[in-house]
Order: structure tokens, then C-alpha cells, then sequence
């Protein structure tokens, strides 16, 4: 099976969101109940913060990267013909 029919096929990307939303969930509740040992910042004690940090990582570099794309790479459609 192709990768295109597999992203195409709404049935199994929206059973592909709910496994990783259940996969992210489950260890949002093993982060909670682990034990910590070692702490060196006060952040570390705090359950999920790790995950919630990347997700904001993540979302502040797409959305700089549209910016800067907008701002810098994109150009008119006449552009060439100019």
C-alpha cells in the first residue's frame, strides 16, 4: 500500500490521530504517577511539562516558518515575467 492512499483514506487518518492522541494520553498518566529522582530544575517536577514544552516548540517553529516564508521566500506570481 502506497503512503499517498494511506494519507488519502480519511477512515485510517483519523483511527492514525486517535491511537496517537490515546499514545500521548497514556503517557501523560505515566508521567504523573513516575517517580522523580535528581531534580535539577523546579519545571522537572512538574508532570507533562516536558511534553506541553514540545508541543509549544513545535507549534512557535512552524508558525516562524511560515512567517519567514511569507515574509522572505514568497513572491508574486508575475514574478518571473516581470
Amino acid at each position: 500500500m502506497k503512503l499517498e492512499n494511506i494519507i488519502e483514506n480519511q477512515q485510517t487518518m483519523r483511527t492514525l490521530k486517535v491511537v496517537l492522541y490515546a499514545a500521548m494520553a497514556i503517557f501523560l498518566v505515566i508521567d504523573i504517577f513516575m517517580p522523580r529522582h535528581h531534580v535539577e530544575f523546579f519545571w522537572d517536577e512538574i508532570p507533562g511539562f516536558s511534553a506541553a514544552f514540545g508541543i509549544a516548540a513545535f507549534a512557535a517553529v512552524v508558525v516562524a516558518a511560515k512567517v519567514l516564508g511569507k515574509l522572505f521566500l514568497q513572491r508574486d506570481e508575475d514574478y518571473y515575467k516581470k
